[in-house]
């Protein structure tokens, strides 16, 4: 039932996309992270110094461990940056760190929506876990007792839980898309990026970047699209 055509044709399409997405900015970051900046700055320097050009206060840059594990923490108003980004000075460091700190352009600004991202946090996260769940017992009782009943219901619940993930990774694109062209504009702007080449060796580490997002919210809509067929909400096919 769930190793069928339907589901080894989605599982093949979502890890080519994955893989792509992965290798174009695995690919990207390893090259630009061994480009240095002509400014010398290091990464945490280039967010302190957008974060003060924009009036942002109270906002704390961190080392966090881990590679490519920077983030921004709008609920403790902290931008926490992996080794490499924060003591940088490569043009990719560059690139990931003043991303972050368009995220925390975004909070100061009331960015809509990086605050219905962070609203939906609790739902993806039940969605991705609980969802599947929910869904894949379901379609199981119903087969086994013959009978949808009961199990069709927990299903449906599932499927509903699962579209609030999906609709959060839609959500997230455009708080990224636009906090990489924060940190674009920025970097030009502020004098960070001395020339045309080093502002097109950042567009192409925040573009690859942004490209995960994109497969995993196509990657989220396949899978969607697959448990719609087998409980037949598309196409009339029902696995329950």
């Amino acid at each position: 039932m769930f190793f069928d055509p339907l589901s080894i044709t989605v599982m093949v399409i979502t890890m080519v996309i994955s893989g792509i997405a992965q290798f174009m900015v695995k690919s990207a970051y390893k090259k630009y992270s061994q480009v240095p900046s002509s400014a010398g700055m290091s990464g945490a320097e280039a967010a302190a110094r957008m974060l003060r050009a924009n009036g942002i206060a109270g906002v704390d840059i961190e080392q966090v461990q881990g590679m490519l594990s920077d983030h921004y923490d709008p609920t403790k108003k902290v931008l926490r940056l992996s080794p490499d980004v924060y003591h940088g000075t490569s043009l990719a460091s560059l690139g990931v760190a003043c991303h972050e700190a368009g995220h925390a352009l975004q909070h100061a600004r009331g960015y809509t929506p990086l605050y219905l991202r962070s609203i939906m946090v609790p739902v993806a996260t039940f969605g991705t876990n609980a969802g599947v769940w929910l869904m894949l017992i379901g379609v199981l009782m119903g087969a086994a007792s013959g009978v949808p009943g009961i199990g069709r219901y927990m299903a449906l619940i599932g499927f509903v839980a699962f579209l609030g993930a999906v609709l959060f990774s839609i959500v997230t694109l455009p708080v990224e898309f636009d906090a990489s062209k924060r940190a674009k504009q920025q970097l030009a702007e502020l004098g960070i990026l001395h020339s045309v080449e080093e502002q097109r060796g950042v567009a192409k580490v925040l573009n690859a970047a942004a490209m995960t997002y994109v497969a995993a919210a196509i990657v989220s809509l396949l899978y969607l699209l697959e448990w719609a067929i087998r409980l037949g909400l598309i196409g009339g096919r029902r696995d329950d």
